[in-house]
């Protein structure tokens, strides 16, 4: 499924994130930059230890809840990799879509300052972290769609869901939101 802002696209796509050839991917990251479970600890393993050493160097205070920082990609497809920070789902109440939606945001604006044409996202905070999924899902695409307005860049997001769930979960939070409205979907 896709939809076109502008001149960007947005894709959804069932998968892998590790195997996207795009310019940068998006790790869904702890706040220690500590390497994980799910997709953060699929990206450590396949990209290398390299990834690491990196983020160890370069941000030995790890990255706040709510933003996000780069590497590059090791051994990835990729140039970089973007680690996003998304909250932990408390209830609704403590600011959780804020900090989600600053994540996405802060993701996209690194791929924009490092040149970025393509960019690949999970569902951030929707694993481990227990966000539900139609919402991180409008959180997402809603947050992507205004950078995208704004600022006319990455030419492509794509959404890598993991599996028929997340991808069904982002593909109705899709139509909602360009219901809401309207953009271009091919």
């Amino acid at each position: 499924m896709r939809a076109t802002i502008d001149k960007c696209t947005i894709e959804l796509q069932q998968g892998d994130i590790t195997e996207q050839h795009v310019d940068a991917i998006v790790n869904a990251a702890n706040s220690r930059l500590a390497g994980g479970g799910g997709v953060d600890g699929a990206i450590h393993r396949r990209g290398g230890p390299e990834i690491m050493a990196e983020t160890r160097r370069k941000y030995p205070h790890g990255c706040p809840t709510g933003s996000a920082v780069i590497s590059g990609a090791g051994n990835l497809p990729a140039k970089y990799v973007i680690h996003a920070v998304g909250p932990v789902w408390q209830g609704g109440g403590a600011g959780e879509a804020e900090l989600l939606a600053g994540a996405f945001r802060r993701s996209l604006e690194l791929a924009v300052e490092h040149d970025c044409r393509s960019v690949a996202f999970p569902a951030i905070s929707a694993g481990a972290y227990g966000y539900p999924l139609d919402q991180a899902a409008a959180v997402a695409l809603r947050t992507v769609i205004d950078f995208l307005r704004a600022n006319g860049r990455p030419e492509i997001v794509r959404f890598v869901l993991f599996d028929a769930r997340a991808y069904g979960a982002f593909a109705a939070a899709l139509e909602q939101v360009t219901s809401e409205n309207p953009i271009d979907r091919p």
